[in-house]
């Protein structure tokens, strides 16, 4: 019964436009007068509002949302395009190539596909379009390569994940390193694919004169990703100063070694990173106090039963779950699916013997495949503003590249040592 209401109200409220948070927390309000037999302590519904947002942890999303905005205003997706391009331009595929090359680098200081696809992806279509490339492979390749983003670290889904399910961060950031390297190489195989059937043009084989000065430039956001990972690799520093330093990185690249990003731009992304902070905030502390509601009105074992009904098989179950996550892609946005399911699919993936860091990056790619998708995916209305072309004809250009990516889902999903072999051997089992 309890089960039924949640969903019911839930669909009601998403259908309604009403924001994530307020269709989370009245949801939750309605379970608990329903098991209170019709009353409700706001003291409690205060406290568990507030344990929700009193968490060290949550500091590592505005500073890598920062970190992100700083990245993409300083002038450094221009100079990581080009080092990628004398890297891998010469490659079947050539631009394509460079797409995805660049959105890997890139993936490691923005923690966001919508990041990847806005910031790098005004330049990668521009540089595809002068060079002669279809609009079509262009917005594709570009929509596809920014799955990476929330993949490799740092990730500000993984993060959220991490705190709604009590997963180490650090052992979720690091397992995306080698998932994140396998999406970047099913992506390029399929654009080598693709460039061999239509012909796509490539450049010269960069000198090594011409990779040295290009190396030389892009050395700076380059470093990014090794200073993160190496940081909480070595135990120098925890995820959430890994976040801070990473702004503080930022800010030296873009104030005072560029000189690129002035008192006007830091001002106007120090107001959006405290907006988009309070949004994600509220959201994680609605979440929990939902979660806490679904717990006692035993929603999750209803779920396992259902489940447990069907297979008892960890693998079955992830390949149901990937089917159920595939699809609610397609209608919720990231974080708001994060914050809608963790609560009830934790319970029932620890039960049935999945490891919580995988099924993390199997859930986070399986969402980040949704952002491609109609009728919500938001990199398909991005890539329609920075392009101009029309968003269904984006994501008709878009499915010859869910192949690869599904690839790899299927991959990392029957391998979970791809996922886990890293944070073990960092952190031990």
């Amino acid at each position: 019964m309890g089960f039924l209401l949640f969903v019911i109200i839930l669909i009601a409220l998403f259908m309604s436009g009403l924001p994530v948070a307020f269709a989370l927390g009245i949801t939750g309000l309605f379970l608990m007068q329903i098991l209170w037999g019709g009353s409700v302590n706001f003291g409690i519904v205060a406290q568990r509002l507030l344990y929700g947002a009193n968490n060290f942890v949550i500091l590592a999303i505005p500073f890598f949302l920062l970190a992100g905005k700083l990245m993409n205003t300083g002038g450094i997706t221009r100079r990581i395009f080009k080092f990628a391009e004398m890297l891998v331009g010469h490659l079947p595929g050539g631009l394509g190539q460079v797409n995805v090359v660049a959105s890997m680098i890139f993936s490691g200081m923005s923690g966001l596909a919508a990041a990847d696809t806005a910031g790098l992806g005004l330049v990668e279509i521009k540089a595809m379009r002068d060079a002669g490339y279809d609009d079509d492979f262009s917005c594709a390749i570009t929509g596809a390569s920014s799955t990476i983003g929330p993949i490799i670290p740092p990730s500000v889904p993984l993060v959220i994940y991490g705190i709604l399910s009590t997963t180490s961060i650090g052992r979720l950031l690091i397992g995306g390193i080698i998932p994140g390297i396998v999406v970047g190489i099913s992506l390029m195989l399929m654009v080598a694919f693709y460039a061999r059937r239509k012909n796509c043009p490539r450049r010269r084989k960069a000198t090594l004169s011409e990779l040295r000065q290009a190396f030389k430039e892009a050395i700076g956001p380059i470093l990014t990703p090794v200073i993160l990972i190496g940081g909480i690799l070595s135990g120098i520093f925890t995820p959430t100063e890994a976040a801070a330093i990473a702004v503080v990185y930022a800010l030296v690249l873009g104030c005072i070694v560029y000189r690129e990003i002035s008192l006007s731009d830091l001002w106007r992304i120090l107001k959006e990173t405290a907006r988009e902070t309070a949004t994600i905030t509220f959201i994680i502390s609605c979440a929990l106090f939902y979660g806490w509601v679904l717990i006692r009105s035993r929603t999750p074992i209803a779920l396992l039963e259902f489940f447990t009904g069907v297979s008892t098989s960890p693998l079955a179950i992830l390949m149901m779950l990937n089917i159920f996550l595939l699809v609610i892609g397609c209608f919720m946005e990231t974080i708001a699916a994060i914050s809608t399911l963790v609560p009830i699919l934790t319970p029932l993936i620890l039960k049935v013997g999945i490891d919580p860091v995988h099924f993390g990056l199997v859930m986070v790619l399986n969402l980040m495949i949704g952002l491609l998708t109609p009728p919500f995916g938001i990199n398909l209305f991005i890539l329609n503003k920075i392009s101009g072309v029309p968003t269904l004809r984006v994501a008709r250009a878009c499915l010859p590249f869910f192949i690869p990516l599904i690839g790899a889902l299927v991959l990392i999903t029957v391998f979970p040592q791809i996922v886990t072999f890293l944070p073990n051997l960092v952190f031990g089992r």
